[in-house]
């Protein structure tokens, strides 16, 4: 990976000085120091940590929702606060490289990963010739670096797999859900589903969702007969299911926090929409089916940097840490048309954006980027209007009503992603990449040359 040019540096402190100077004529004091923190932040060199933070299906209609409902429009939310802030492209391809405009999070996430697009439902696979494409996380584990993933969603779900296996299809996420991948099985010489091939890969933090496909049996090769939990703990895993056992979890051995059977319980409840629309609602910030055990997404992040720091003294290693963090259920609440639910998670995530941004503040040389793997239905429509799928009216946190629209496919049917492009904002070294419209696979490219990677 070659170094950033002159050119990069120059245009990229252009931008800013340009940004600078138009803010300057303004009276606003807050815009100003907007505009110095983004001087300050062109930064070049390599980081000791990356941190990645994903909010599936977050494109800027939901940031704008959770904003406008919890702190209000002129408000501003942790990942708003972000010195660089550009946008990128998200599209899949087809199978002969053509663009495929909406792209699923198997392909988005194997954009970042790899640096290649793919087909949708693939991971981390090529688009043609299904082959294996060497990964972010593989490449740090290669370079010594600590890694780690943590998400709402089940932890063999499209956004965690693309770090650490690769697979013909997402669906293949335990040993009993090889149907559509026949070549990646044990049998046939491959590497496994996704939860034997996470495992395998030693990540040094794993903490989701998904404990259904980890207890399913090995079929064949040296752990057959075993559960792929089993198959952990036979790798030095601690296997934990709760805050109080990740809280109790020793240093210097891989976690593995299977947190729910399948994705990890929303935390806010309300009324879906519907056809015709709600009468006015106020979301309910808990949910009666979600365990008070549970850990907060910004829980589970704060672990897993402790837990990723510490390995690394130990070791007494130069390098860092690599760190993906999901918020996996706000596209999924979107599919199901639940406001509340997708407001809830998008707040969830941004408590976890503090998280990282905090640790940051205190350890300049780590790099923090905040994205999304692809946009998603949401939309804030007039009072008035009255769209012809599902819509839903809240009574946001300022008092006021919102009115929100989902109509990307028919009532009844999951809604769908869409093909916009989606923010993507850093701070620390290399965050100047960022700036522009940029490229998903940019990203890769991002992070390989913050942390130096080969």
């Amino acid at each position: 990976m070659p170094r950033p040019t002159r050119r990069h540096l120059t245009v990229a402190t252009a931008l800013v000085a340009a940004t600078t100077a138009a803010v300057a004529v303004t009276s606003a004091a807050g815009a100003f120091d907007n505009a110095q923190q983004a001087k300050a932040a062109i930064k070049d060199g390599k980081a000791k940590n990356v941190i990645l933070l994903i909010g599936d299906g977050m494109g800027d209609s939901e940031i704008t929702l959770a904003r406008d409902y919890t702190v209000g429009a002129n408000g501003r939310l942790n990942m708003d606060k972000f010195p660089l802030t550009g946008a990128y492209t998200t599209y899949a391809v087809h199978a002969d490289g053509t663009p495929d405009y909406v792209t699923d999070s198997a392909a988005s996430g194997t954009g970042w990963a790899t640096g290649v697009k793919t087909v949708n439902g693939r991971i981390s696979k090529t688009p043609g010739t299904d082959k294996a494409v060497p990964t972010l996380l593989e490449l740090a584990q290669k370079k010594g670096y600590a890694t780690g993933s943590v998400t709402t969603a089940e932890l063999t779900d499209a956004t965690p797999a693309v770090l650490a296996s690769h697979a013909t299809d997402r669906s293949c996420q335990g040993p009993a859900d090889m149907a559509k991948c026949p070549t990646d099985t044990i049998a046939a010489g491959g590497p496994g589903s996704i939860a034997e091939q996470s495992v395998k890969h030693k990540v040094d933090v794993l903490i989701g969702g998904g404990k259904q496909r980890f207890d399913q049996k090995v079929t064949d090769g040296k752990y057959k007969g075993l559960t792929v939990t089993e198959q952990a703990k036979k790798l030095g895993y601690q296997v934990v299911t709760d805050k109080a056992g990740l809280k109790g979890v020793k240093n210097g051995k891989p976690v593995l926090g299977l947190l729910a059977s399948g994705n990890v319980p929303v935390e806010w409840t309300g009324k879906a929409a519907a056809v015709g629309g709600t009468d006015p609602q106020r979301c309910v910030t808990s949910n009666p089916n979600r365990p008070a055990a549970t850990p907060s997404l910004a829980d589970s992040a704060t672990k897993a940097i402790r837990l990723l720091e510490a390995k690394q003294r130990q070791k007494h290693s130069k390098q860092g840490f690599f760190l993906q963090i999901e918020g996996a259920s706000i596209d999924k609440q979107d599919h199901a048309a639940d406001p509340c639910g997708q407001i809830g998670e998008t707040a969830a995530f941004d408590r976890a954006v503090k998280v990282a941004r905090a640790y940051a503040a205190k350890h300049p040389d780590t790099l923090v980027v905040t994205t999304a793997d692809h946009a998603h239905t949401s939309q804030i429509v007039p009072l008035e209007a009255t769209p012809p799928g599902l819509s839903s009216t809240l009574v946001t946190d300022e008092g006021q009503q919102l009115k929100v629209n989902y109509s990307t496919n028919t009532p009844g049917q999951s809604q769908e992603h869409t093909g916009t492009q989606v923010r993507i904002a850093a701070q620390g070294p290399q965050a100047y990449r960022v700036l522009g419209v940029t490229n998903q696979t940019d990203l890769f490219a991002t992070i390989r040359e913050a942390l130096r990677l080969r």
